[in-house]
């Protein structure tokens, strides 16, 4: 049949107790029934009839009726009017599934019975576009009239003398500027640039060789006068890091570390040094209250030598828990929660698009539909209901405008993760235009 002419319109309307209550001029767009408010014809719900139905769809620059099982109705397709049962018994209609599909062209016209109303439909020519509105010759005048003069004049000479400046300094030379050397500043600017390192002050240095006492306060040493002049920088520091040392040896615990009655540097200087000496540390530690050092003797027995506060050795073998059971440290197990999800038969408003294929598509997928939901059931092991997507298929085969339209689980978490997962889907579908499915599925604990 002869594809409908893109100068055409489709004139639909809806026909109640013998007036035209509705009228609508799609070029395009297919036209759609129902009670569902998203509709091109909204209808009163009605026991049969579905909340959406594309009555007529616009595949392959033409429209064709699509006629579903018992919807009574006539076409006239030029020469001869037709009711709906002819067109199924003669052929004339394409069977789709359960529904019948019939190509019109542009000098069809006929009427669906929908109950109580009507609907009729019919080629229009578009109606003509309306004329502009044009002034009187008489009132029109120029812009050079109703411009004001002063303002553009002023306008032009700024605009001159903005533009002229500024290709002035395109067209004219960088200028040279010759780098200054350190010894052509001023001693201010060098002083800036290059600080003076401060000059430090002499610090006093102890003189006896006594033990400071076990406080915090280190013992007041005596000052020693001021290195001289000629005195080498490295003398100099050597002696500041041997202040530091004595003062630092005497405090705390390091002062306990660094006491060795042999007369040599002491444990702590022994363990630093890389030397052996083991006896050392224990004989410094045995002046420390509450410390016990375990001897080469004393591993592994119930009980060791006391140092000099209330410390004592014992092995790990001798240490366990107390009280009147076991402790079971058996591996982690985290427990397996199962759910059952079941889809129903989707709603497609094209028929470009499979709703047996699209069903079969899903179910191959279904294991992250699942895992959406045992996610949200581990947390709530009394968690059902039923989740209502609704989207669009492109014309690229990606889904798009994803939304849930109803969600009986009352857990946004499942609703979120399924239209990530539908995000990801690539459809082996490539509608002429897009088509919107709206698919359920239902979600109940497993067992």
């Amino acid at each position: 049949m002869a594809a409908t002419s893109q100068n055409k319109l489709l004139r639909v309307g809806v026909i109640q107790n013998g007036r035209i209550v509705e009228e609508h001029h799609v070029r395009r767009e297919a036209v759609t029934i129902g009670h569902d408010a998203k509709n091109t014809i909204v209808l009163p719900a009605a026991e049969g009839r579905p909340a959406r139905f594309a009555l007529l769809e616009h595949q392959n620059q033409q429209f064709q009726l699509v006629i579903a099982p018992g919807m009574k109705g006539r076409v006239n397709l030029g020469s001869s009017d037709v009711d709906f049962d002819a067109l199924r018994e003669q052929g004339l209609a394409t069977r789709r599934g359960d529904l019948h599909v019939l190509p019109l062209q542009e000098s069809a016209r006929g009427k669906v019975e929908l109950g109580d109303a009507t609907l009729f439909f019919q080629f229009v020519a578009p109606p003509p576009e309306e004329a502009k509105p044009v002034l009187p010759a008489d009132v029109m005048v120029s812009r050079w009239k109703t411009m004001d003069r002063v303002f553009f004049g002023i306008l032009a000479a700024s605009l001159l003398v903005h533009f002229s400046g500024a290709a002035l300094i395109i067209t004219s030379e960088t200028p040279q500027v010759a780098e200054l050397e350190l010894d052509e500043l001023d001693d201010r600017f060098v002083r800036a640039i290059i600080p003076q390192r401060p000059v430090e002050a002499p610090r006093p240095a102890d003189t006896g060789a006594a033990e400071a006492p076990r406080n915090d306060t280190p013992e007041a040493a005596p000052k020693e006068d001021a290195p001289s002049e000629s005195k080498p920088a490295g003398d100099a520091a050597q002696q500041r890091r041997a202040e530091v040392v004595k003062k630092v040896s005497g405090k705390g615990l390091l002062k306990i570390l660094g006491s060795n009655s042999g007369g040599g540097q002491g444990a702590f200087a022994d363990v630093l040094g890389g030397a052996s000496g083991g006896g050392d540390i224990a004989e410094a530690l045995a002046g420390a209250g509450g410390v016990g050092v375990a001897r080469e003797a004393s591993v592994g027995a119930a009980g060791g030598p006391r140092g000099g506060g209330t410390g004592t050795v014992t092995d790990i073998g001798a240490i366990g828990t107390q009280g009147g059971g076991k402790v079971d440290l058996g591996d982690k197990k985290e427990a397996v929660v199962k759910g059952r999800v079941q889809d129903a038969a989707p709603e497609i408003e094209s028929a470009d698009v499979d709703r047996d294929a699209l069903a079969r598509y899903v179910r191959a997928r279904k294991a992250a539909i699942q895992s959406c939901y045992e996610k949200e059931l581990k947390r709530n092991p009394r968690l059902k209901g039923k989740v209502v997507v609704r989207f669009t298929i492109k014309t690229s085969g990606r889904a798009g405008d994803i939304e849930i339209e109803e969600n009986t689980l009352g857990s946004e978490a499942v609703g979120s993760c399924i239209r990530t997962t539908i995000r990801s889907w690539v459809f082996p579908f490539k509608p002429d235009d897009e088509t919107a499915v709206s698919y359920p599925f239902v979600f109940a604990p497993a067992g």
